[in-house]
């Protein structure tokens, strides 16, 4: 009787695991997930004291999200995303990845490029009313090179990412790497040319929550019939950690812009940048953080075309979806020798 019964709790086992194995086929309705529907809004009003800039005070839609995401047979991630910026609306972001393994997969679409760590961060998790310098000049937010249009610092390609070697205690890995073939051009834009970026980091995360990084970045753009370079590199640490932030970032970058071409087919300006940032983020309470950021980019890598911004901006987030952020600048522009303050105010709210 103990063996009969045995015999059948040992199928009632197997069924639920061999309902679980995964079928292939045009047919196939099965093993999905979602599709998750949801967005935000930020809401943002400024001030500044900028000679010649009074129009940039006020009231304006900072952007507003909806994305959608699921999964289809375990292992294929998805994810599309729209915004809107007053009255500009556009695609952010197309993909699929097949991620069966933690040590490699590989994504298609449209995306956020593998450069600088604070790229990829979502606009809730910066802890700032804005990206930093070098991330909206070299990641593609506004790019150094002249590339058109806010791409969010996205291109179109194909990625291989993993995360190698798990720590003793099987909590977290100790490198992640990601590898991109990208267009070069931007979001929602053909390749212009018959090359392709190539964009890289790897990241050593010594002990948990804190990360090293070296990216590099080697490819071109081009706009009106001109193709300039765009080879840069950076390195970067951050550590997030029970609501503690910490993070520093520096760039290079070689390669001139389309706007210094001259008439005769050379360029004018010395075709160098660079810039860095240090950001720490303190929490007082569960629901009040203060973040402070020293923060430089140059055009042409030199005293004399720094541009260097002190920022402090308390976060009040009352409830997971809900955040008000307020922002102080102080702007010291060397190139205009001119120095001038802002101040934001943020409402976050997602659904």
């Amino acid at each position: 009787m103990k063996k009969l019964l045995f015999a059948v709790l040992a199928c009632i086992a197997v069924v639920p695991a061999m309902s679980q194995d995964v079928q292939y086929g045009r047919k196939v309705t099965d093993y999905t997930t979602g599709p998750k529907v949801g967005g935000y809004v930020i809401a943002k009003y400024a001030l500044t004291d900028q000679d010649g800039q009074n129009q940039n005070s006020g009231l304006s839609q900072r952007l507003f999200r909806v994305y959608v995401d699921g999964t289809i047979l375990k292992d294929f991630k998805y994810r599309v995303q729209i915004q809107a910026n007053n009255a500009a609306f556009h695609m952010k972001d197309y993909f699929v990845e097949w991620a069966h393994w933690k040590e490699f997969a590989v994504k298609v679409g449209q995306y956020k490029r593998a450069f600088l760590f604070e790229n990829p961060y979502n606009p809730w998790d910066v802890g700032f009313g804005d990206y930093s310098q070098i991330t909206k000049m070299f990641s593609g937010m506004g790019d150094y090179c002249g590339e058109a249009g806010s791409n969010g610092g996205r291109d179109q390609g194909i990625q291989i990412q993993g995360d190698l070697l798990p720590m003793a205690d099987g909590d977290y890995r100790l490198i992640h790497y990601q590898l991109q073939l990208m267009n070069g051009q931007g979001i929602n834009t053909a390749d212009a040319n018959s090359h392709k970026d190539v964009i890289g980091t790897l990241q050593v995360q010594p002990i948990k929550d804190l990360y090293i990084g070296a990216f590099g970045w080697i490819g071109d753009y081009t706009a009106n019939g001109v193709t300039v370079d765009r080879n840069r590199w950076a390195v970067a640490a951050k550590y997030e950690h029970n609501s503690w932030s910490a993070r520093a970032e520096y760039v290079n970058s070689k390669g001139h812009k389309i706007s210094e071409l001259q008439a005769d087919g050379t360029f004018s300006g010395a075709g160098k940048a660079d810039g860095w940032y240090a950001a720490v983020g303190v929490p007082v309470n569960d629901w009040f953080k203060v973040y402070a950021k020293y923060d430089v980019y140059r055009s042409q890598a030199s005293s004399e075309t720094m541009k260097s911004m002190y920022c402090i901006a308390p976060n009040f987030q009352i409830h997971k979806n809900l955040m008000l952020q307020l922002q102080y600048n102080l702007v010291d522009n060397k190139p205009t020798s001119s120095q001038w303050n802002e101040l934001w105010a943020e409402l976050y709210f997602r659904f």
